[in-house]
């Protein structure tokens, strides 16, 4: 039984209300005096709190997705991999040590909207986990293919990626319900609003339920490295994606926009485009963070270098496109969203979704999701590059129509992407 599984749901909840019942039935008999009676009312009402907390804890977990599986829960999980294998029919690396490697649903199976028939006409949402070489991260993920991917005509061709990030606290899961990304990525293409795109959903954090927020933490998490080398690496050795720049883009809500925003300025030779709803411009210590930029005196270094006005005032700006969403009333990021627009300057390029009134919540960000993704795939350069020889190792391949005409590539990098800023040529387009 699945710690993410809906009977694993059922069954706490029901013994929840077992004992709540039992207790309420009970109750009575414990009413009286003595020492037994005391230590059964305790450990009725201790029972009955424990099993109304683990279930509460077993559905938060189950949409937020901060552990993906028992072994991730006790700790107990697999070390960087020691070789890459090759891709299987369905695309991911299913051979033991692959960084991509094929998971349970992982909710998947509760998602409605998913495309549903013949890859090759539909598509297909595929439920892994991504192992981190550097980063020794283990990370759930979804990878939405699409149809043109297993087509004949395009079994050479490498496909652009958008990576979507999720908020925090929160998971994969609230990508595919709620924002419901591969549903508007099938969408948008069939409709030729979008070049065919594959679509990596990701969560924000490598170690929860500690919030990362895409910061390499000095003697802690590197989740950073995780998003700009181990990621894309995985990615790489099992699907046919674009190797270029210029074909990835980061895609995100709340903390996962933030990341979105810090990776592509500060990794321009990674990811060329960022799309951020409703994102902060500055990573800041708390709660549910830590301490993200370590002590002593590069602490400060750090902290500025996450701060992205103060990026664009004092440091050479990267040659990418970002478009970033807030409203003017009911978003507490507005000012800081205008102050950051005000900031941009070339070689960097900026787009806007600005709605009168909105909320930091998904009936906000639902309404920016498809605008958001159409102009991504316009940032992204499809057809990418090819693959050589005659045909791909097998895996997931090219699906559906022809794309539709092949936007202007995507600027390439410019600035510096590390803690040492230190100035970077611009890549190839």
């Amino acid at each position: 039984m699945g710690l993410t599984s809906r009977a694993l749901e059922c069954m706490t909840v029901l013994i929840a209300v077992v004992c709540v019942g039992l207790t309420v039935w009970g109750w009575p008999r414990l009413a009286r005096r003595g020492t037994r009676s005391v230590l059964g009312r305790l450990a009725a009402i201790g029972v009955t709190q424990t099993a109304i907390l683990t279930a509460c804890a077993v559905m938060v977990n189950a949409d937020f997705e901060f552990y993906g599986s028992w072994d991730e829960l006790l700790g107990d999980v697999p070390t960087a991999p020691a070789q890459i294998a090759g891709a299987a029919g369905s695309g991911v690396a299913v051979a033991q040590g692959a960084l991509v490697q094929p998971a349970g649903p992982q909710g998947l199976d509760r998602v409605k909207g998913l495309p549903v028939g013949p890859p090759e006409r539909a598509g297909k949402v595929e439920s892994v986990r991504i192992v981190g070489r550097r980063s020794h991260a283990l990370n759930p993920a979804f990878v939405y293919l699409p149809p043109q991917y297993f087509q004949r005509q395009f079994h050479r061709q490498r496909f652009p990626v958008i990576v979507a990030i999720s908020g925090y606290p929160g998971g994969i899961m609230n990508l595919a319900q709620f924002l419901q990304v591969p549903q508007t990525a099938a969408r948008l293409q069939g409709a030729g609003r979008m070049q065919p795109t594959i679509v990596v959903m990701v969560r924000p954090t490598i170690a929860p339920p500690r919030d990362t927020e895409c910061v390499d933490v000095p003697g802690g998490p590197k989740a950073e490295t995780f998003f700009t080398k181990d990621l894309p690496d995985a990615l790489k050795s099992a699907y046919r994606v674009g190797h270029d720049p210029s074909a990835w883009g980061a895609l995100g809500y709340s903390s996962g926009g933030s990341c979105a925003l810090q990776l592509t300025l500060r990794n321009p030779r990674t990811y060329t485009s960022a799309a951020a709803l409703s994102a902060d411009y500055a990573i800041k210590d708390d709660l549910t963070t830590g301490s993200l930029f370590g002590s002593g005196p590069r602490a400060r270094q750090r902290r500025q270098s996450h701060d992205l006005i103060w990026r664009l005032g004092h440091l050479p700006v990267p040659r990418v496109s970002v478009l970033v969403a807030s409203s003017r009333e009911g978003e507490k990021d507005y000012p800081d969203t205008m102050r950051f627009l005000d900031a941009v300057r070339p070689p960097m390029t900026s787009a806007r979704i600005i709605l009168p009134r909105g909320s930091h919540h998904f009936t906000t960000w639902l309404r920016e999701i498809e605008p958001a993704m159409e102009w991504m795939g316009k940032q992204l350069t499809f057809p990418q590059d090819t693959t050589p020889g005659a045909r791909p190792k097998p895996g997931p391949s090219t699906a559906g129509s022809p794309s539709p005409s092949a936007p202007e590539p995507a600027a390439s990098a410019v600035a510096g992407e590390d803690e040492d800023d230190a100035k970077a040529p611009a890549p190839r387009p």
